[in-house]
């Protein structure tokens, strides 16, 4: 292939270069050693037109140029210090070459500054003797003398003596207090467990204090025992853990693989905006709303118009005219804000004529994505403003998307795995992908040894069966369990802190510590599994939803048919992160994003994105299949894993005993208790047990029950459970299912 080929040439370029740096660095330590013995023949052979000269013949074994170069860096600069330079070469030769792993621009650091330091000191020390007039300005070359020079008229013969001693042991002085503290603590821990002054026992472990005290009798001096205790490796013992060691030659695809589609590019012409503003004012003015002015802010699909009322005017005049101003407009796709948030003024969305497309390529191209710090960065797209919308899904942490049939799902799904591909390593992220329709994320199989995980018996790695769906949602609940059982081994409460400190060697692998990669769980039709597998998908779904922050798994859904049978109350309480495409009515809007807007958008892309207390409309950016299908390529031809990343084993006997704990006999209370808690708004066994006389463990399985279902949260301490369910409207639909 053609990554094969450039990595090929690459390699080819890296060792070549490596070969010539170890003839240049022989080469020199030839010169620089015959220029001690030459020097003074070949003095005359220095100026440039003997250097090209075929005639002239040099003493030194490095001809004429090996003549010239030492005398650059002995004679000139540095003295014998530069013998420090062939060896820097030869050290960038072993880099070059993988003989061994080396840091270059550290190195070269350090072989300036002992150059520096040693041509001073030398010239400093050998300008007392007789050797001072070698190589025509000393042992530490003209550069030392002349730097010695200034320091001694600076600071004088002592001065300037103190201070370049000071400098040269400045780097030993940590190595021998280390060396002397830890002779010291050797000697300390020798006292104090002579066996001379250790009481004999009868047992082999140490004695308490007290009872050392009472048999010795003196109270004022116990005798201590020290017991060497096994400490697990830090950092400072053993060197950094690197996840990405596995695949050192990794490479993130180039954003050469992707288009610009300049041909689709369109600015909203000053036209259609002063056509669009004098619509405006005169609807406004026909049902006497004054305003003091508007601002224009065009978008790739969308125009804003921000609008100042003038006082007096309320807000509900200026909306209730939305139908008005719609057909004043013609537009479609108009939206009215009042207010817009975070300002005095009114606004109005209106389509533009000839919307412009947002390109793929041009939102990872932006600072904003190369320079961000979001553990899981996805671009969306561009806002009204042109602003670069990005998301960090390891907060939000899941993301539901909806929208009526080709409006844009499929894109923003792309959108999201090229955000993800572009940015993370294969060490540092999984993807389990889950296609019922078997069409639309088929094009990423071919990462199966990159970024795919999927059960160990698994042949496909893109999941299309619906048994083998709720096997691998299971076997994720399973992973997240272990990973919780070891969050709390490490005392941790996420994995970003589990995985620093795996990273720097505090958790021992020997004790089942592992380093734990972030599982992102994509869903392209949610609705196909919930009407063919129901509560065999919603339920573990559920639990990951709630519990699968900390963990490191987060979930993507995506649906054509947003109805309230299939975004239920429970999902919507667990994906507080929701994406709405163009639907067919309000109804279906409110579903999705508890608003009726949805249905005003223009599609082809257009959305809103509700991630916190504001909606946020954005045009999603735009990549194609034949993108993607490179983006894949680029990756799959790279070194990979042995095989996908490998989820715990699941089977049916598994799924048959949690099915029977999961869908167990209920309580006969169980829907009294349900409408009480979402009445009282609050979840708690005590109010169970005042309310219907209850004990506290029937009280308590209720409320187990209730978490099963989705309908409350885990238990939080003292305080009351969170109500993931916090309507009648939301229960009434639950429990009719």
């Amino acid at each position: 292939m053609a990554s094969d080929k450039k990595q090929r040439i690459r390699d080819n370029v890296r060792l070549i270069a490596g070969w010539l740096f170890l003839a240049v660095s022989l080469y020199l330590l030839v010169a620089f050693v015959s220029y001690l013995f030459t020097w003074t023949v070949d003095q005359s052979l220095l100026s440039h037109e003997h250097l090209f000269d075929s005639r002239a013949e040099a003493a030194n074994s490095g001809g004429l140029i090996g003549n010239y170069w030492s005398n650059l860096f002995i004679g000139e600069l540095f003295g014998i210090s530069a013998f420090i330079i062939p060896f820097f070469f030869a050290a960038l030769a072993v880099f070059l070459l993988r003989i061994k792993k080396i840091r270059i621009i550290p190195l070269f650091f350090i072989t300036a500054f002992i150059c520096i330091i040693l041509s001073i000191s030398l010239g400093y020390i050998f300008s007392f003797t007789s050797l001072k007039y070698v190589f025509g300005a000393g042992v530490g070359g003209t550069y030392g003398y002349r730097v010695n020079e200034w320091l001694i008229s600076m600071l004088g013969t002592v001065g300037t003596g103190l201070v370049l001693f000071f400098v040269l042991t400045a780097f030993l002085v940590p190595f021998v207090y280390r060396r002397v503290h830890k002779r010291k603590t050797k000697a300390g821990a020798t006292e104090e467990t002579d066996p001379v002054k250790e009481p004999a026992t009868s047992s082999h472990e140490p004695e308490s204090i007290t009872e050392k005290e009472s048999k010795t009798g003196d109270r004022e001096h116990p005798v201590f025992v020290v017991e060497k205790i096994e400490e697990e490796p830090t950092a400072g013992d053993m060197l950094f853990y690197d996840p990405k060691q596995d695949l050192p030659r990794y490479r993130k695809p180039p954003l050469s693989l992707l288009e610009d589609y300049r041909n689709q590019l369109r600015e909203v012409s000053q036209e259609e905006l002063e056509r669009n503003n004098q619509k405006i004012v005169e609807c406004l003015r026909t049902f006497d709303i004054q305003i003091e002015k508007i601002v224009a802010t065009p978008g790739p699909t969308v125009t804003l118009y921000k609008i100042v009322l003038s006082p007096g005017i309320r807000i509900s005049q200026f909306t209730r005219l939305e139908d008005d101003i719609m057909l004043s407009l013609a537009a479609r796709g108009m939206r009215v804000i009042a207010p817009i948030p975070g300002t005095n003024m009114v606004g109005i969305e209106v389509a533009n004529d000839k919307p412009s497309l947002v390109p793929m390529k041009s939102v990872l191209d932006s600072a904003k994505f190369k320079e961000s710090r979001y553990d899981l960065p996805i671009v969306m797209g561009k806002s009204i403003s042109n602003e670069i919308v990005m998301l960090d899904l390891a907060r939000l942490p899941h993301l539901l998307v909806a929208g009526a049939t080709g409006q844009g799902k499929s894109v923003a799904l792309n959108a999201i795995l090229a955000s993800l591909l572009y940015k993370m390593h294969p060490a540092y992220l999984k993807l389990v992908l889950v296609d019922p329709k078997r069409v639309e994320l088929n094009l990423y199989s071919k990462l199966e040894n990159h970024f795919l995980a999927k059960l160990p018996d698994a042949e496909n790695p893109i999941i299309i069966d619906t048994k083998k769906v709720v096997y691998t949602l299971n076997s994720l609940c399973i992973e997240m369990d272990a990973r919780l059982e070891l969050y709390n081994k490490a005392g941790v409460r996420n994995i970003k802190e589990y995985n620093k400190k795996f990273l720097e060697r505090v958790l021992n692998p020997l004790k089942g510590h592992r380093f734990m990669p972030f599982i992102v769980v994509i869903i392209d039709e949610f609705a196909d599994l919930i009407m063919t597998a129901g509560r065999d998908v919603e339920g573990p779904l559920t639990r990951l939803a709630q519990m699968g922050r900390a963990c490191g798994i987060h979930l993507v859904i995506a649906t054509q048919r947003p109805t309230t049978n299939i975004i239920t109350g429970t999902i919507k309480a667990n994906f507080p992160a929701r994406i709405a495409f163009r639907v067919a009515s309000k109804i279906d809007s409110r579903t999705i994003i508890d608003v009726s807007e949805a249905n005003q958008l223009v599609g082809r892309g257009d959305m809103l994105i509700s991630a916190g207390s504001d909606l946020l409309r954005v045009q999603c950016a735009f990549i194609d299949t034949p993108e993607v299908e490179r983006m894949v390529e680029y990756i799959a031809g790279q070194q990979g894993y042995s095989g996908a990343f490998e989820l715990p084993e699941y089977s049916e006997t598994d799924r048959q005993d949690v099915v029977a704990i999961t869908e167990g006999q209920r309580d006969e209370l169980f829907e009294e208790a349900a409408r009480l808690i979402i009445q009282k708004g609050e979840g708690s066994t005590s109010l169970l047990q005042r309310r219907f006389h209850l004990g506290y463990n029937r009280a308590g399985r209720i409320m187990d029950q209730l978490e099963q279902a989705g309908i409350v949260g885990p238990p939080r301490g003292s305080s009351p459970r969170e109500l993931l369910i916090n309507s009648q409207e939301m229960l009434d639909d639950f429990l009719s299912k």
